[in-house]
Protein backbone atom coordinates (compact mmCIF):
# COMPACT_ATOMS: atom_id res chain seq x y z
CA UNK A 1 0.00 0.00 0.00
CA UNK A 2 1.21 3.49 -0.80
CA UNK A 3 -0.02 7.05 -0.61
CA UNK A 4 0.09 7.64 -4.36
CA UNK A 5 2.92 9.21 -6.35
CA UNK A 6 6.07 9.84 -4.34
CA UNK A 7 6.91 13.30 -3.08
CA UNK A 8 4.52 16.15 -2.38
CA UNK A 9 3.01 16.47 -5.84
CA UNK A 10 -0.44 18.09 -5.49
CA UNK A 11 0.04 18.25 -1.71
CA UNK A 12 1.44 21.72 -0.86
CA UNK A 13 -0.47 21.98 2.43
CA UNK A 14 0.96 18.68 3.68
CA UNK A 15 4.43 19.77 2.61
CA UNK A 16 4.05 23.01 4.57
CA UNK A 17 2.97 21.12 7.70
CA UNK A 18 5.85 18.65 7.44
CA UNK A 19 8.39 21.46 7.05
CA UNK A 20 6.88 23.46 9.94
CA UNK A 21 6.86 20.38 12.18
CA UNK A 22 10.54 19.72 11.50
CA UNK A 23 11.51 23.39 11.91
CA UNK A 24 9.65 23.67 15.22
CA UNK A 25 10.89 20.35 16.65
CA UNK A 26 14.59 20.29 15.76
CA UNK A 27 15.64 23.57 17.46
CA UNK A 28 14.04 22.51 20.75
CA UNK A 29 15.85 19.16 20.52
CA UNK A 30 19.23 20.74 19.78
CA UNK A 31 18.90 23.11 22.75
CA UNK A 32 17.74 20.30 25.02
CA UNK A 33 14.43 22.07 25.68
CA UNK A 34 12.10 19.35 24.40
CA UNK A 35 10.79 18.79 27.93
CA UNK A 36 9.48 22.35 27.94
CA UNK A 37 7.12 21.61 25.05
CA UNK A 38 3.44 20.91 25.61
CA UNK A 39 1.15 22.83 27.94
CA UNK A 40 -0.27 22.32 31.42
CA UNK A 41 -3.19 23.62 33.46
CA UNK A 42 -0.96 26.28 35.03
CA UNK A 43 0.36 27.41 31.64
CA UNK A 44 -3.13 28.07 30.24
CA UNK A 45 -5.38 28.91 33.17
CA UNK A 46 -2.96 30.61 35.57
CA UNK A 47 0.05 31.96 33.64
CA UNK A 48 -1.83 32.52 30.35
CA UNK A 49 1.17 31.35 28.30
CA UNK A 50 -0.87 31.09 25.12
CA UNK A 51 2.29 30.88 22.96
CA UNK A 52 2.60 27.28 24.14
CA UNK A 53 -0.55 26.48 22.16
CA UNK A 54 1.20 27.49 18.92
CA UNK A 55 4.31 25.41 19.60
CA UNK A 56 2.20 22.46 20.74
CA UNK A 57 0.42 22.34 17.37
CA UNK A 58 3.61 21.54 15.44
CA UNK A 59 6.60 20.60 17.63
CA UNK A 60 7.04 17.00 18.80
CA UNK A 61 8.64 16.41 22.18
CA UNK A 62 11.01 13.60 21.12
CA UNK A 63 12.80 12.19 18.09
CA UNK A 64 10.80 8.90 17.93
CA UNK A 65 7.55 10.89 17.94
CA UNK A 66 8.94 13.11 15.18
CA UNK A 67 9.86 10.12 13.01
CA UNK A 68 6.52 8.33 13.38
CA UNK A 69 4.61 11.60 13.08
CA UNK A 70 6.32 12.73 9.88
CA UNK A 71 5.86 9.29 8.30
CA UNK A 72 2.13 9.39 9.03
CA UNK A 73 1.76 12.99 7.84
CA UNK A 74 3.58 12.07 4.63
CA UNK A 75 1.33 9.09 4.00
CA UNK A 76 -1.88 10.99 4.74
CA UNK A 77 -1.07 13.45 1.93
CA UNK A 78 -3.28 11.11 -0.12
CA UNK A 79 -6.32 12.83 1.40
CA UNK A 80 -5.17 16.23 0.19
CA UNK A 81 -4.97 14.77 -3.32
CA UNK A 82 -8.44 13.30 -2.98
CA UNK A 83 -10.35 16.39 -1.83
CA UNK A 84 -8.01 19.10 -3.10
CA UNK A 85 -5.72 21.48 -1.22
CA UNK A 86 -8.50 24.04 -0.75
CA UNK A 87 -10.71 21.71 1.27
CA UNK A 88 -7.80 19.91 2.92
CA UNK A 89 -6.55 23.21 4.39
CA UNK A 90 -9.98 23.65 6.00
CA UNK A 91 -9.77 20.08 7.33
CA UNK A 92 -6.36 20.87 8.85
CA UNK A 93 -7.54 24.09 10.50
CA UNK A 94 -10.77 22.49 11.77
CA UNK A 95 -9.04 19.45 13.27
CA UNK A 96 -6.33 21.51 14.98
CA UNK A 97 -8.55 24.26 16.39
CA UNK A 98 -11.42 22.06 17.61
CA UNK A 99 -9.10 19.46 19.09
CA UNK A 100 -7.08 22.18 20.83
CA UNK A 101 -10.26 23.55 22.41
CA UNK A 102 -11.15 20.07 23.65
CA UNK A 103 -7.67 19.68 25.15
CA UNK A 104 -7.91 23.00 27.00
CA UNK A 105 -11.29 21.99 28.43
CA UNK A 106 -9.92 18.57 29.40
CA UNK A 107 -7.10 20.17 31.39
CA UNK A 108 -9.65 22.24 33.27
CA UNK A 109 -12.02 19.37 34.08
CA UNK A 110 -9.49 16.57 34.60
CA UNK A 111 -6.82 18.41 36.59
CA UNK A 112 -7.85 16.48 39.71
CA UNK A 113 -7.24 13.15 37.93
CA UNK A 114 -3.47 13.66 37.59
CA UNK A 115 -3.81 15.00 34.03
CA UNK A 116 -1.50 17.94 34.58
CA UNK A 117 0.14 18.30 31.16
CA UNK A 118 -0.46 17.37 27.52
CA UNK A 119 2.29 16.56 25.05
CA UNK A 120 2.92 18.64 21.94
CA UNK A 121 2.82 17.81 18.25
CA UNK A 122 0.25 17.65 15.41
CA UNK A 123 -1.60 14.79 17.10
CA UNK A 124 -4.97 16.32 16.26
CA UNK A 125 -4.34 16.34 12.51
CA UNK A 126 -2.69 12.92 12.42
CA UNK A 127 -5.44 11.12 14.34
CA UNK A 128 -8.23 13.04 12.65
CA UNK A 129 -6.79 11.65 9.40
CA UNK A 130 -7.27 8.10 10.68
CA UNK A 131 -11.04 8.56 10.27
CA UNK A 132 -10.98 8.90 6.44
CA UNK A 133 -8.17 6.33 6.41
CA UNK A 134 -10.49 3.81 8.07
CA UNK A 135 -13.52 4.53 5.89
CA UNK A 136 -12.11 5.56 2.50
CA UNK A 137 -8.87 3.62 1.96
CA UNK A 138 -9.59 0.03 0.86
CA UNK A 139 -7.57 -3.01 1.84
CA UNK A 140 -5.56 -4.15 -1.17
CA UNK A 141 -3.85 -7.20 0.35
CA UNK A 142 -4.17 -9.49 3.36
CA UNK A 143 -1.65 -11.81 4.98
CA UNK A 144 -1.23 -13.90 8.10
CA UNK A 145 1.52 -13.69 10.73
CA UNK A 146 1.36 -16.67 13.05
CA UNK A 147 -2.26 -16.51 14.27
CA UNK A 148 -2.87 -12.86 13.36
CA UNK A 149 -4.78 -11.82 10.25
CA UNK A 150 -3.22 -8.58 8.99
CA UNK A 151 -3.56 -6.33 5.96
CA UNK A 152 -1.48 -3.68 4.23
CA UNK A 153 -3.27 -1.07 6.37
CA UNK A 154 -2.06 -2.71 9.59
CA UNK A 155 1.34 -1.02 9.42
CA UNK A 156 -0.28 2.43 9.43
CA UNK A 157 -2.43 1.46 12.41
CA UNK A 158 0.62 0.13 14.27
CA UNK A 159 2.53 3.37 13.65
CA UNK A 160 -0.49 5.28 14.93
CA UNK A 161 -0.69 3.17 18.09
CA UNK A 162 3.01 3.70 18.74
CA UNK A 163 2.52 7.46 18.48
CA UNK A 164 -0.73 7.43 20.47
CA UNK A 165 0.87 5.77 23.52
CA UNK A 166 4.33 7.33 23.14
CA UNK A 167 3.84 9.61 26.17
CA UNK A 168 1.12 7.74 28.04
CA UNK A 169 -2.04 9.69 28.77
CA UNK A 170 -0.28 12.94 27.85
CA UNK A 171 -0.36 11.80 24.19
CA UNK A 172 -3.47 9.62 24.50
CA UNK A 173 -5.78 12.56 25.22
CA UNK A 174 -4.75 14.67 22.17
CA UNK A 175 -4.97 11.56 19.99
CA UNK A 176 -8.49 10.71 21.14
CA UNK A 177 -9.67 14.27 20.61
CA UNK A 178 -8.11 14.17 17.15
CA UNK A 179 -10.19 11.10 16.27
CA UNK A 180 -13.34 12.77 17.65
CA UNK A 181 -12.63 15.88 15.58
CA UNK A 182 -12.13 13.71 12.49
CA UNK A 183 -15.55 12.17 13.11
CA UNK A 184 -17.09 15.64 13.39
CA UNK A 185 -15.62 16.56 10.02
CA UNK A 186 -16.85 13.38 8.41
CA UNK A 187 -20.35 13.96 9.80
CA UNK A 188 -20.20 17.43 8.22
CA UNK A 189 -20.75 19.22 11.53
CA UNK A 190 -21.64 22.88 10.92
CA UNK A 191 -21.52 22.09 7.20
CA UNK A 192 -17.72 22.22 7.44
CA UNK A 193 -17.15 20.07 4.35
CA UNK A 194 -18.67 22.77 2.13
CA UNK A 195 -15.95 25.25 2.98
CA UNK A 196 -12.67 25.59 1.14
CA UNK A 197 -9.74 27.95 1.19
CA UNK A 198 -9.37 30.46 -1.68
CA UNK A 199 -6.95 29.49 -4.43
CA UNK A 200 -4.72 32.47 -3.60
CA UNK A 201 -4.03 31.10 -0.12
CA UNK A 202 -3.38 27.53 -1.23
CA UNK A 203 -0.99 28.80 -3.92
CA UNK A 204 0.81 30.64 -1.12
CA UNK A 205 1.56 27.30 0.54
CA UNK A 206 3.00 26.02 -2.73
CA UNK A 207 5.17 29.11 -3.25
CA UNK A 208 6.49 29.05 0.31
CA UNK A 209 7.51 25.41 0.29
CA UNK A 210 8.96 25.48 -3.24
CA UNK A 211 11.80 27.67 -1.97
CA UNK A 212 13.09 24.78 0.14
CA UNK A 213 13.42 22.46 -2.86
CA UNK A 214 14.19 24.82 -5.75
CA UNK A 215 17.95 25.01 -5.14
CA UNK A 216 18.42 21.27 -4.71
CA UNK A 217 16.41 20.57 -7.86
CA UNK A 218 18.48 23.07 -9.84
CA UNK A 219 21.67 21.30 -8.78
CA UNK A 220 20.39 17.92 -9.89
CA UNK A 221 19.10 18.93 -13.32
CA UNK A 222 22.48 19.71 -15.00
CA UNK A 223 23.87 16.31 -14.04
CA UNK A 224 20.98 14.58 -15.77
CA UNK A 225 22.42 14.22 -19.27
CA UNK A 226 20.62 13.68 -22.56
CA UNK A 227 22.05 10.17 -22.76
CA UNK A 228 20.54 9.29 -19.39
CA UNK A 229 17.14 10.58 -20.47
CA UNK A 230 17.31 8.50 -23.66
CA UNK A 231 18.26 5.42 -21.63
CA UNK A 232 15.34 5.93 -19.27
CA UNK A 233 12.99 6.41 -22.22
CA UNK A 234 14.17 3.14 -23.77
CA UNK A 235 13.73 1.38 -20.41
CA UNK A 236 10.15 2.64 -20.13
CA UNK A 237 9.39 1.27 -23.61
CA UNK A 238 10.63 -2.16 -22.55
CA UNK A 239 8.27 -2.40 -19.56
CA UNK A 240 5.83 -5.26 -20.20
CA UNK A 241 2.11 -4.62 -20.45
CA UNK A 242 0.13 -4.94 -17.23
CA UNK A 243 -2.66 -7.49 -17.03
CA UNK A 244 -6.26 -6.30 -17.04
CA UNK A 245 -8.10 -5.38 -13.84
CA UNK A 246 -8.97 -8.32 -11.61
CA UNK A 247 -12.51 -9.12 -10.60
CA UNK A 248 -11.54 -8.67 -6.94
CA UNK A 249 -10.28 -5.11 -7.53
CA UNK A 250 -13.39 -4.25 -9.52
CA UNK A 251 -15.63 -5.65 -6.79
CA UNK A 252 -13.79 -3.62 -4.12
CA UNK A 253 -14.24 -0.34 -6.00
CA UNK A 254 -17.85 -1.12 -6.87
CA UNK A 255 -18.55 -1.86 -3.21
CA UNK A 256 -17.41 1.71 -2.50
CA UNK A 257 -20.22 3.00 -4.73
CA UNK A 258 -18.43 3.46 -8.08
CA UNK A 259 -19.91 2.07 -11.28
CA UNK A 260 -18.16 -0.73 -13.16
CA UNK A 261 -17.03 1.35 -16.15
CA UNK A 262 -15.45 4.07 -13.99
CA UNK A 263 -13.76 1.47 -11.78
CA UNK A 264 -12.42 -0.36 -14.84
CA UNK A 265 -11.06 2.83 -16.36
CA UNK A 266 -9.39 3.91 -13.10
CA UNK A 267 -7.69 0.53 -12.67
CA UNK A 268 -6.40 0.63 -16.25
CA UNK A 269 -5.00 4.15 -15.78
CA UNK A 270 -3.30 3.27 -12.48
CA UNK A 271 -2.05 -0.13 -13.72
CA UNK A 272 -4.17 -2.09 -11.24
CA UNK A 273 -3.06 -0.11 -8.17
CA UNK A 274 -6.20 -0.30 -6.02
CA UNK A 275 -5.23 2.58 -3.73
CA UNK A 276 -4.37 4.91 -6.59
CA UNK A 277 -7.54 3.92 -8.44
CA UNK A 278 -9.74 4.69 -5.42
CA UNK A 279 -7.91 7.99 -4.89
CA UNK A 280 -8.45 8.90 -8.54
CA UNK A 281 -12.15 8.08 -8.39
CA UNK A 282 -12.64 9.98 -5.12
CA UNK A 283 -10.80 12.99 -6.49
CA UNK A 284 -12.87 12.93 -9.66
CA UNK A 285 -16.05 12.62 -7.61
CA UNK A 286 -15.02 15.58 -5.42
CA UNK A 287 -14.61 17.82 -8.44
Amino acid sequence: MNGGPSGFHNAPVTKTIVICTALFTIPFGIRGQSKNLGFSYQDIYEKLNLWRLISSVFAFASTPELIFGLCLLYYFRVFERQIGSNKYAVFVAFSMIISLLFQILALGYLKDFSLTKLTSGPYSLIFASFVPFFFDIPISSKFRVFTLNLSDKSFIYLAGLQLLFSSGKQSLVPGIFGIITGCFYRLNTFGIRRFKLPDTLTSLFSNMTSRFTRNSSAQLLPSYSTQQRETNHQTEEMVPLVEGPTDESLATLMSMGFDRDSAMQALVITQNDLNLASSLLLETQAH
